[in-house]
């Protein structure tokens, strides 16, 4: 057993943009943040669902 690989490419992860606003995302766990919005979007298999009709919305504030 070696080491895992991440969810995503590295490479890959730089040139993604959020769908709706543009903003630039961060992998969390399984999972893109949108550093803008703040918006979640999964990953599956590897690649990231960027379809803002599916994303989770961003939390609420003061949660």
């Amino acid at each position: 057993m070696g080491e895992q690989q991440p969810l995503i490419d590295p490479e890959f992860l730089e040139i993604l943009a959020c769908p709706a606003c543009h903003a630039s995302l961060e992998l969390h766990g399984d999972r893109l943040i949108c550093t803008g919005c703040g918006r979640r979007y999964r990953i599956e298999d590897g690649i990231p669902i960027l379809l803002v009709d599916e994303a989770e919305p961003p939390p609420e504030p003061g949660r």
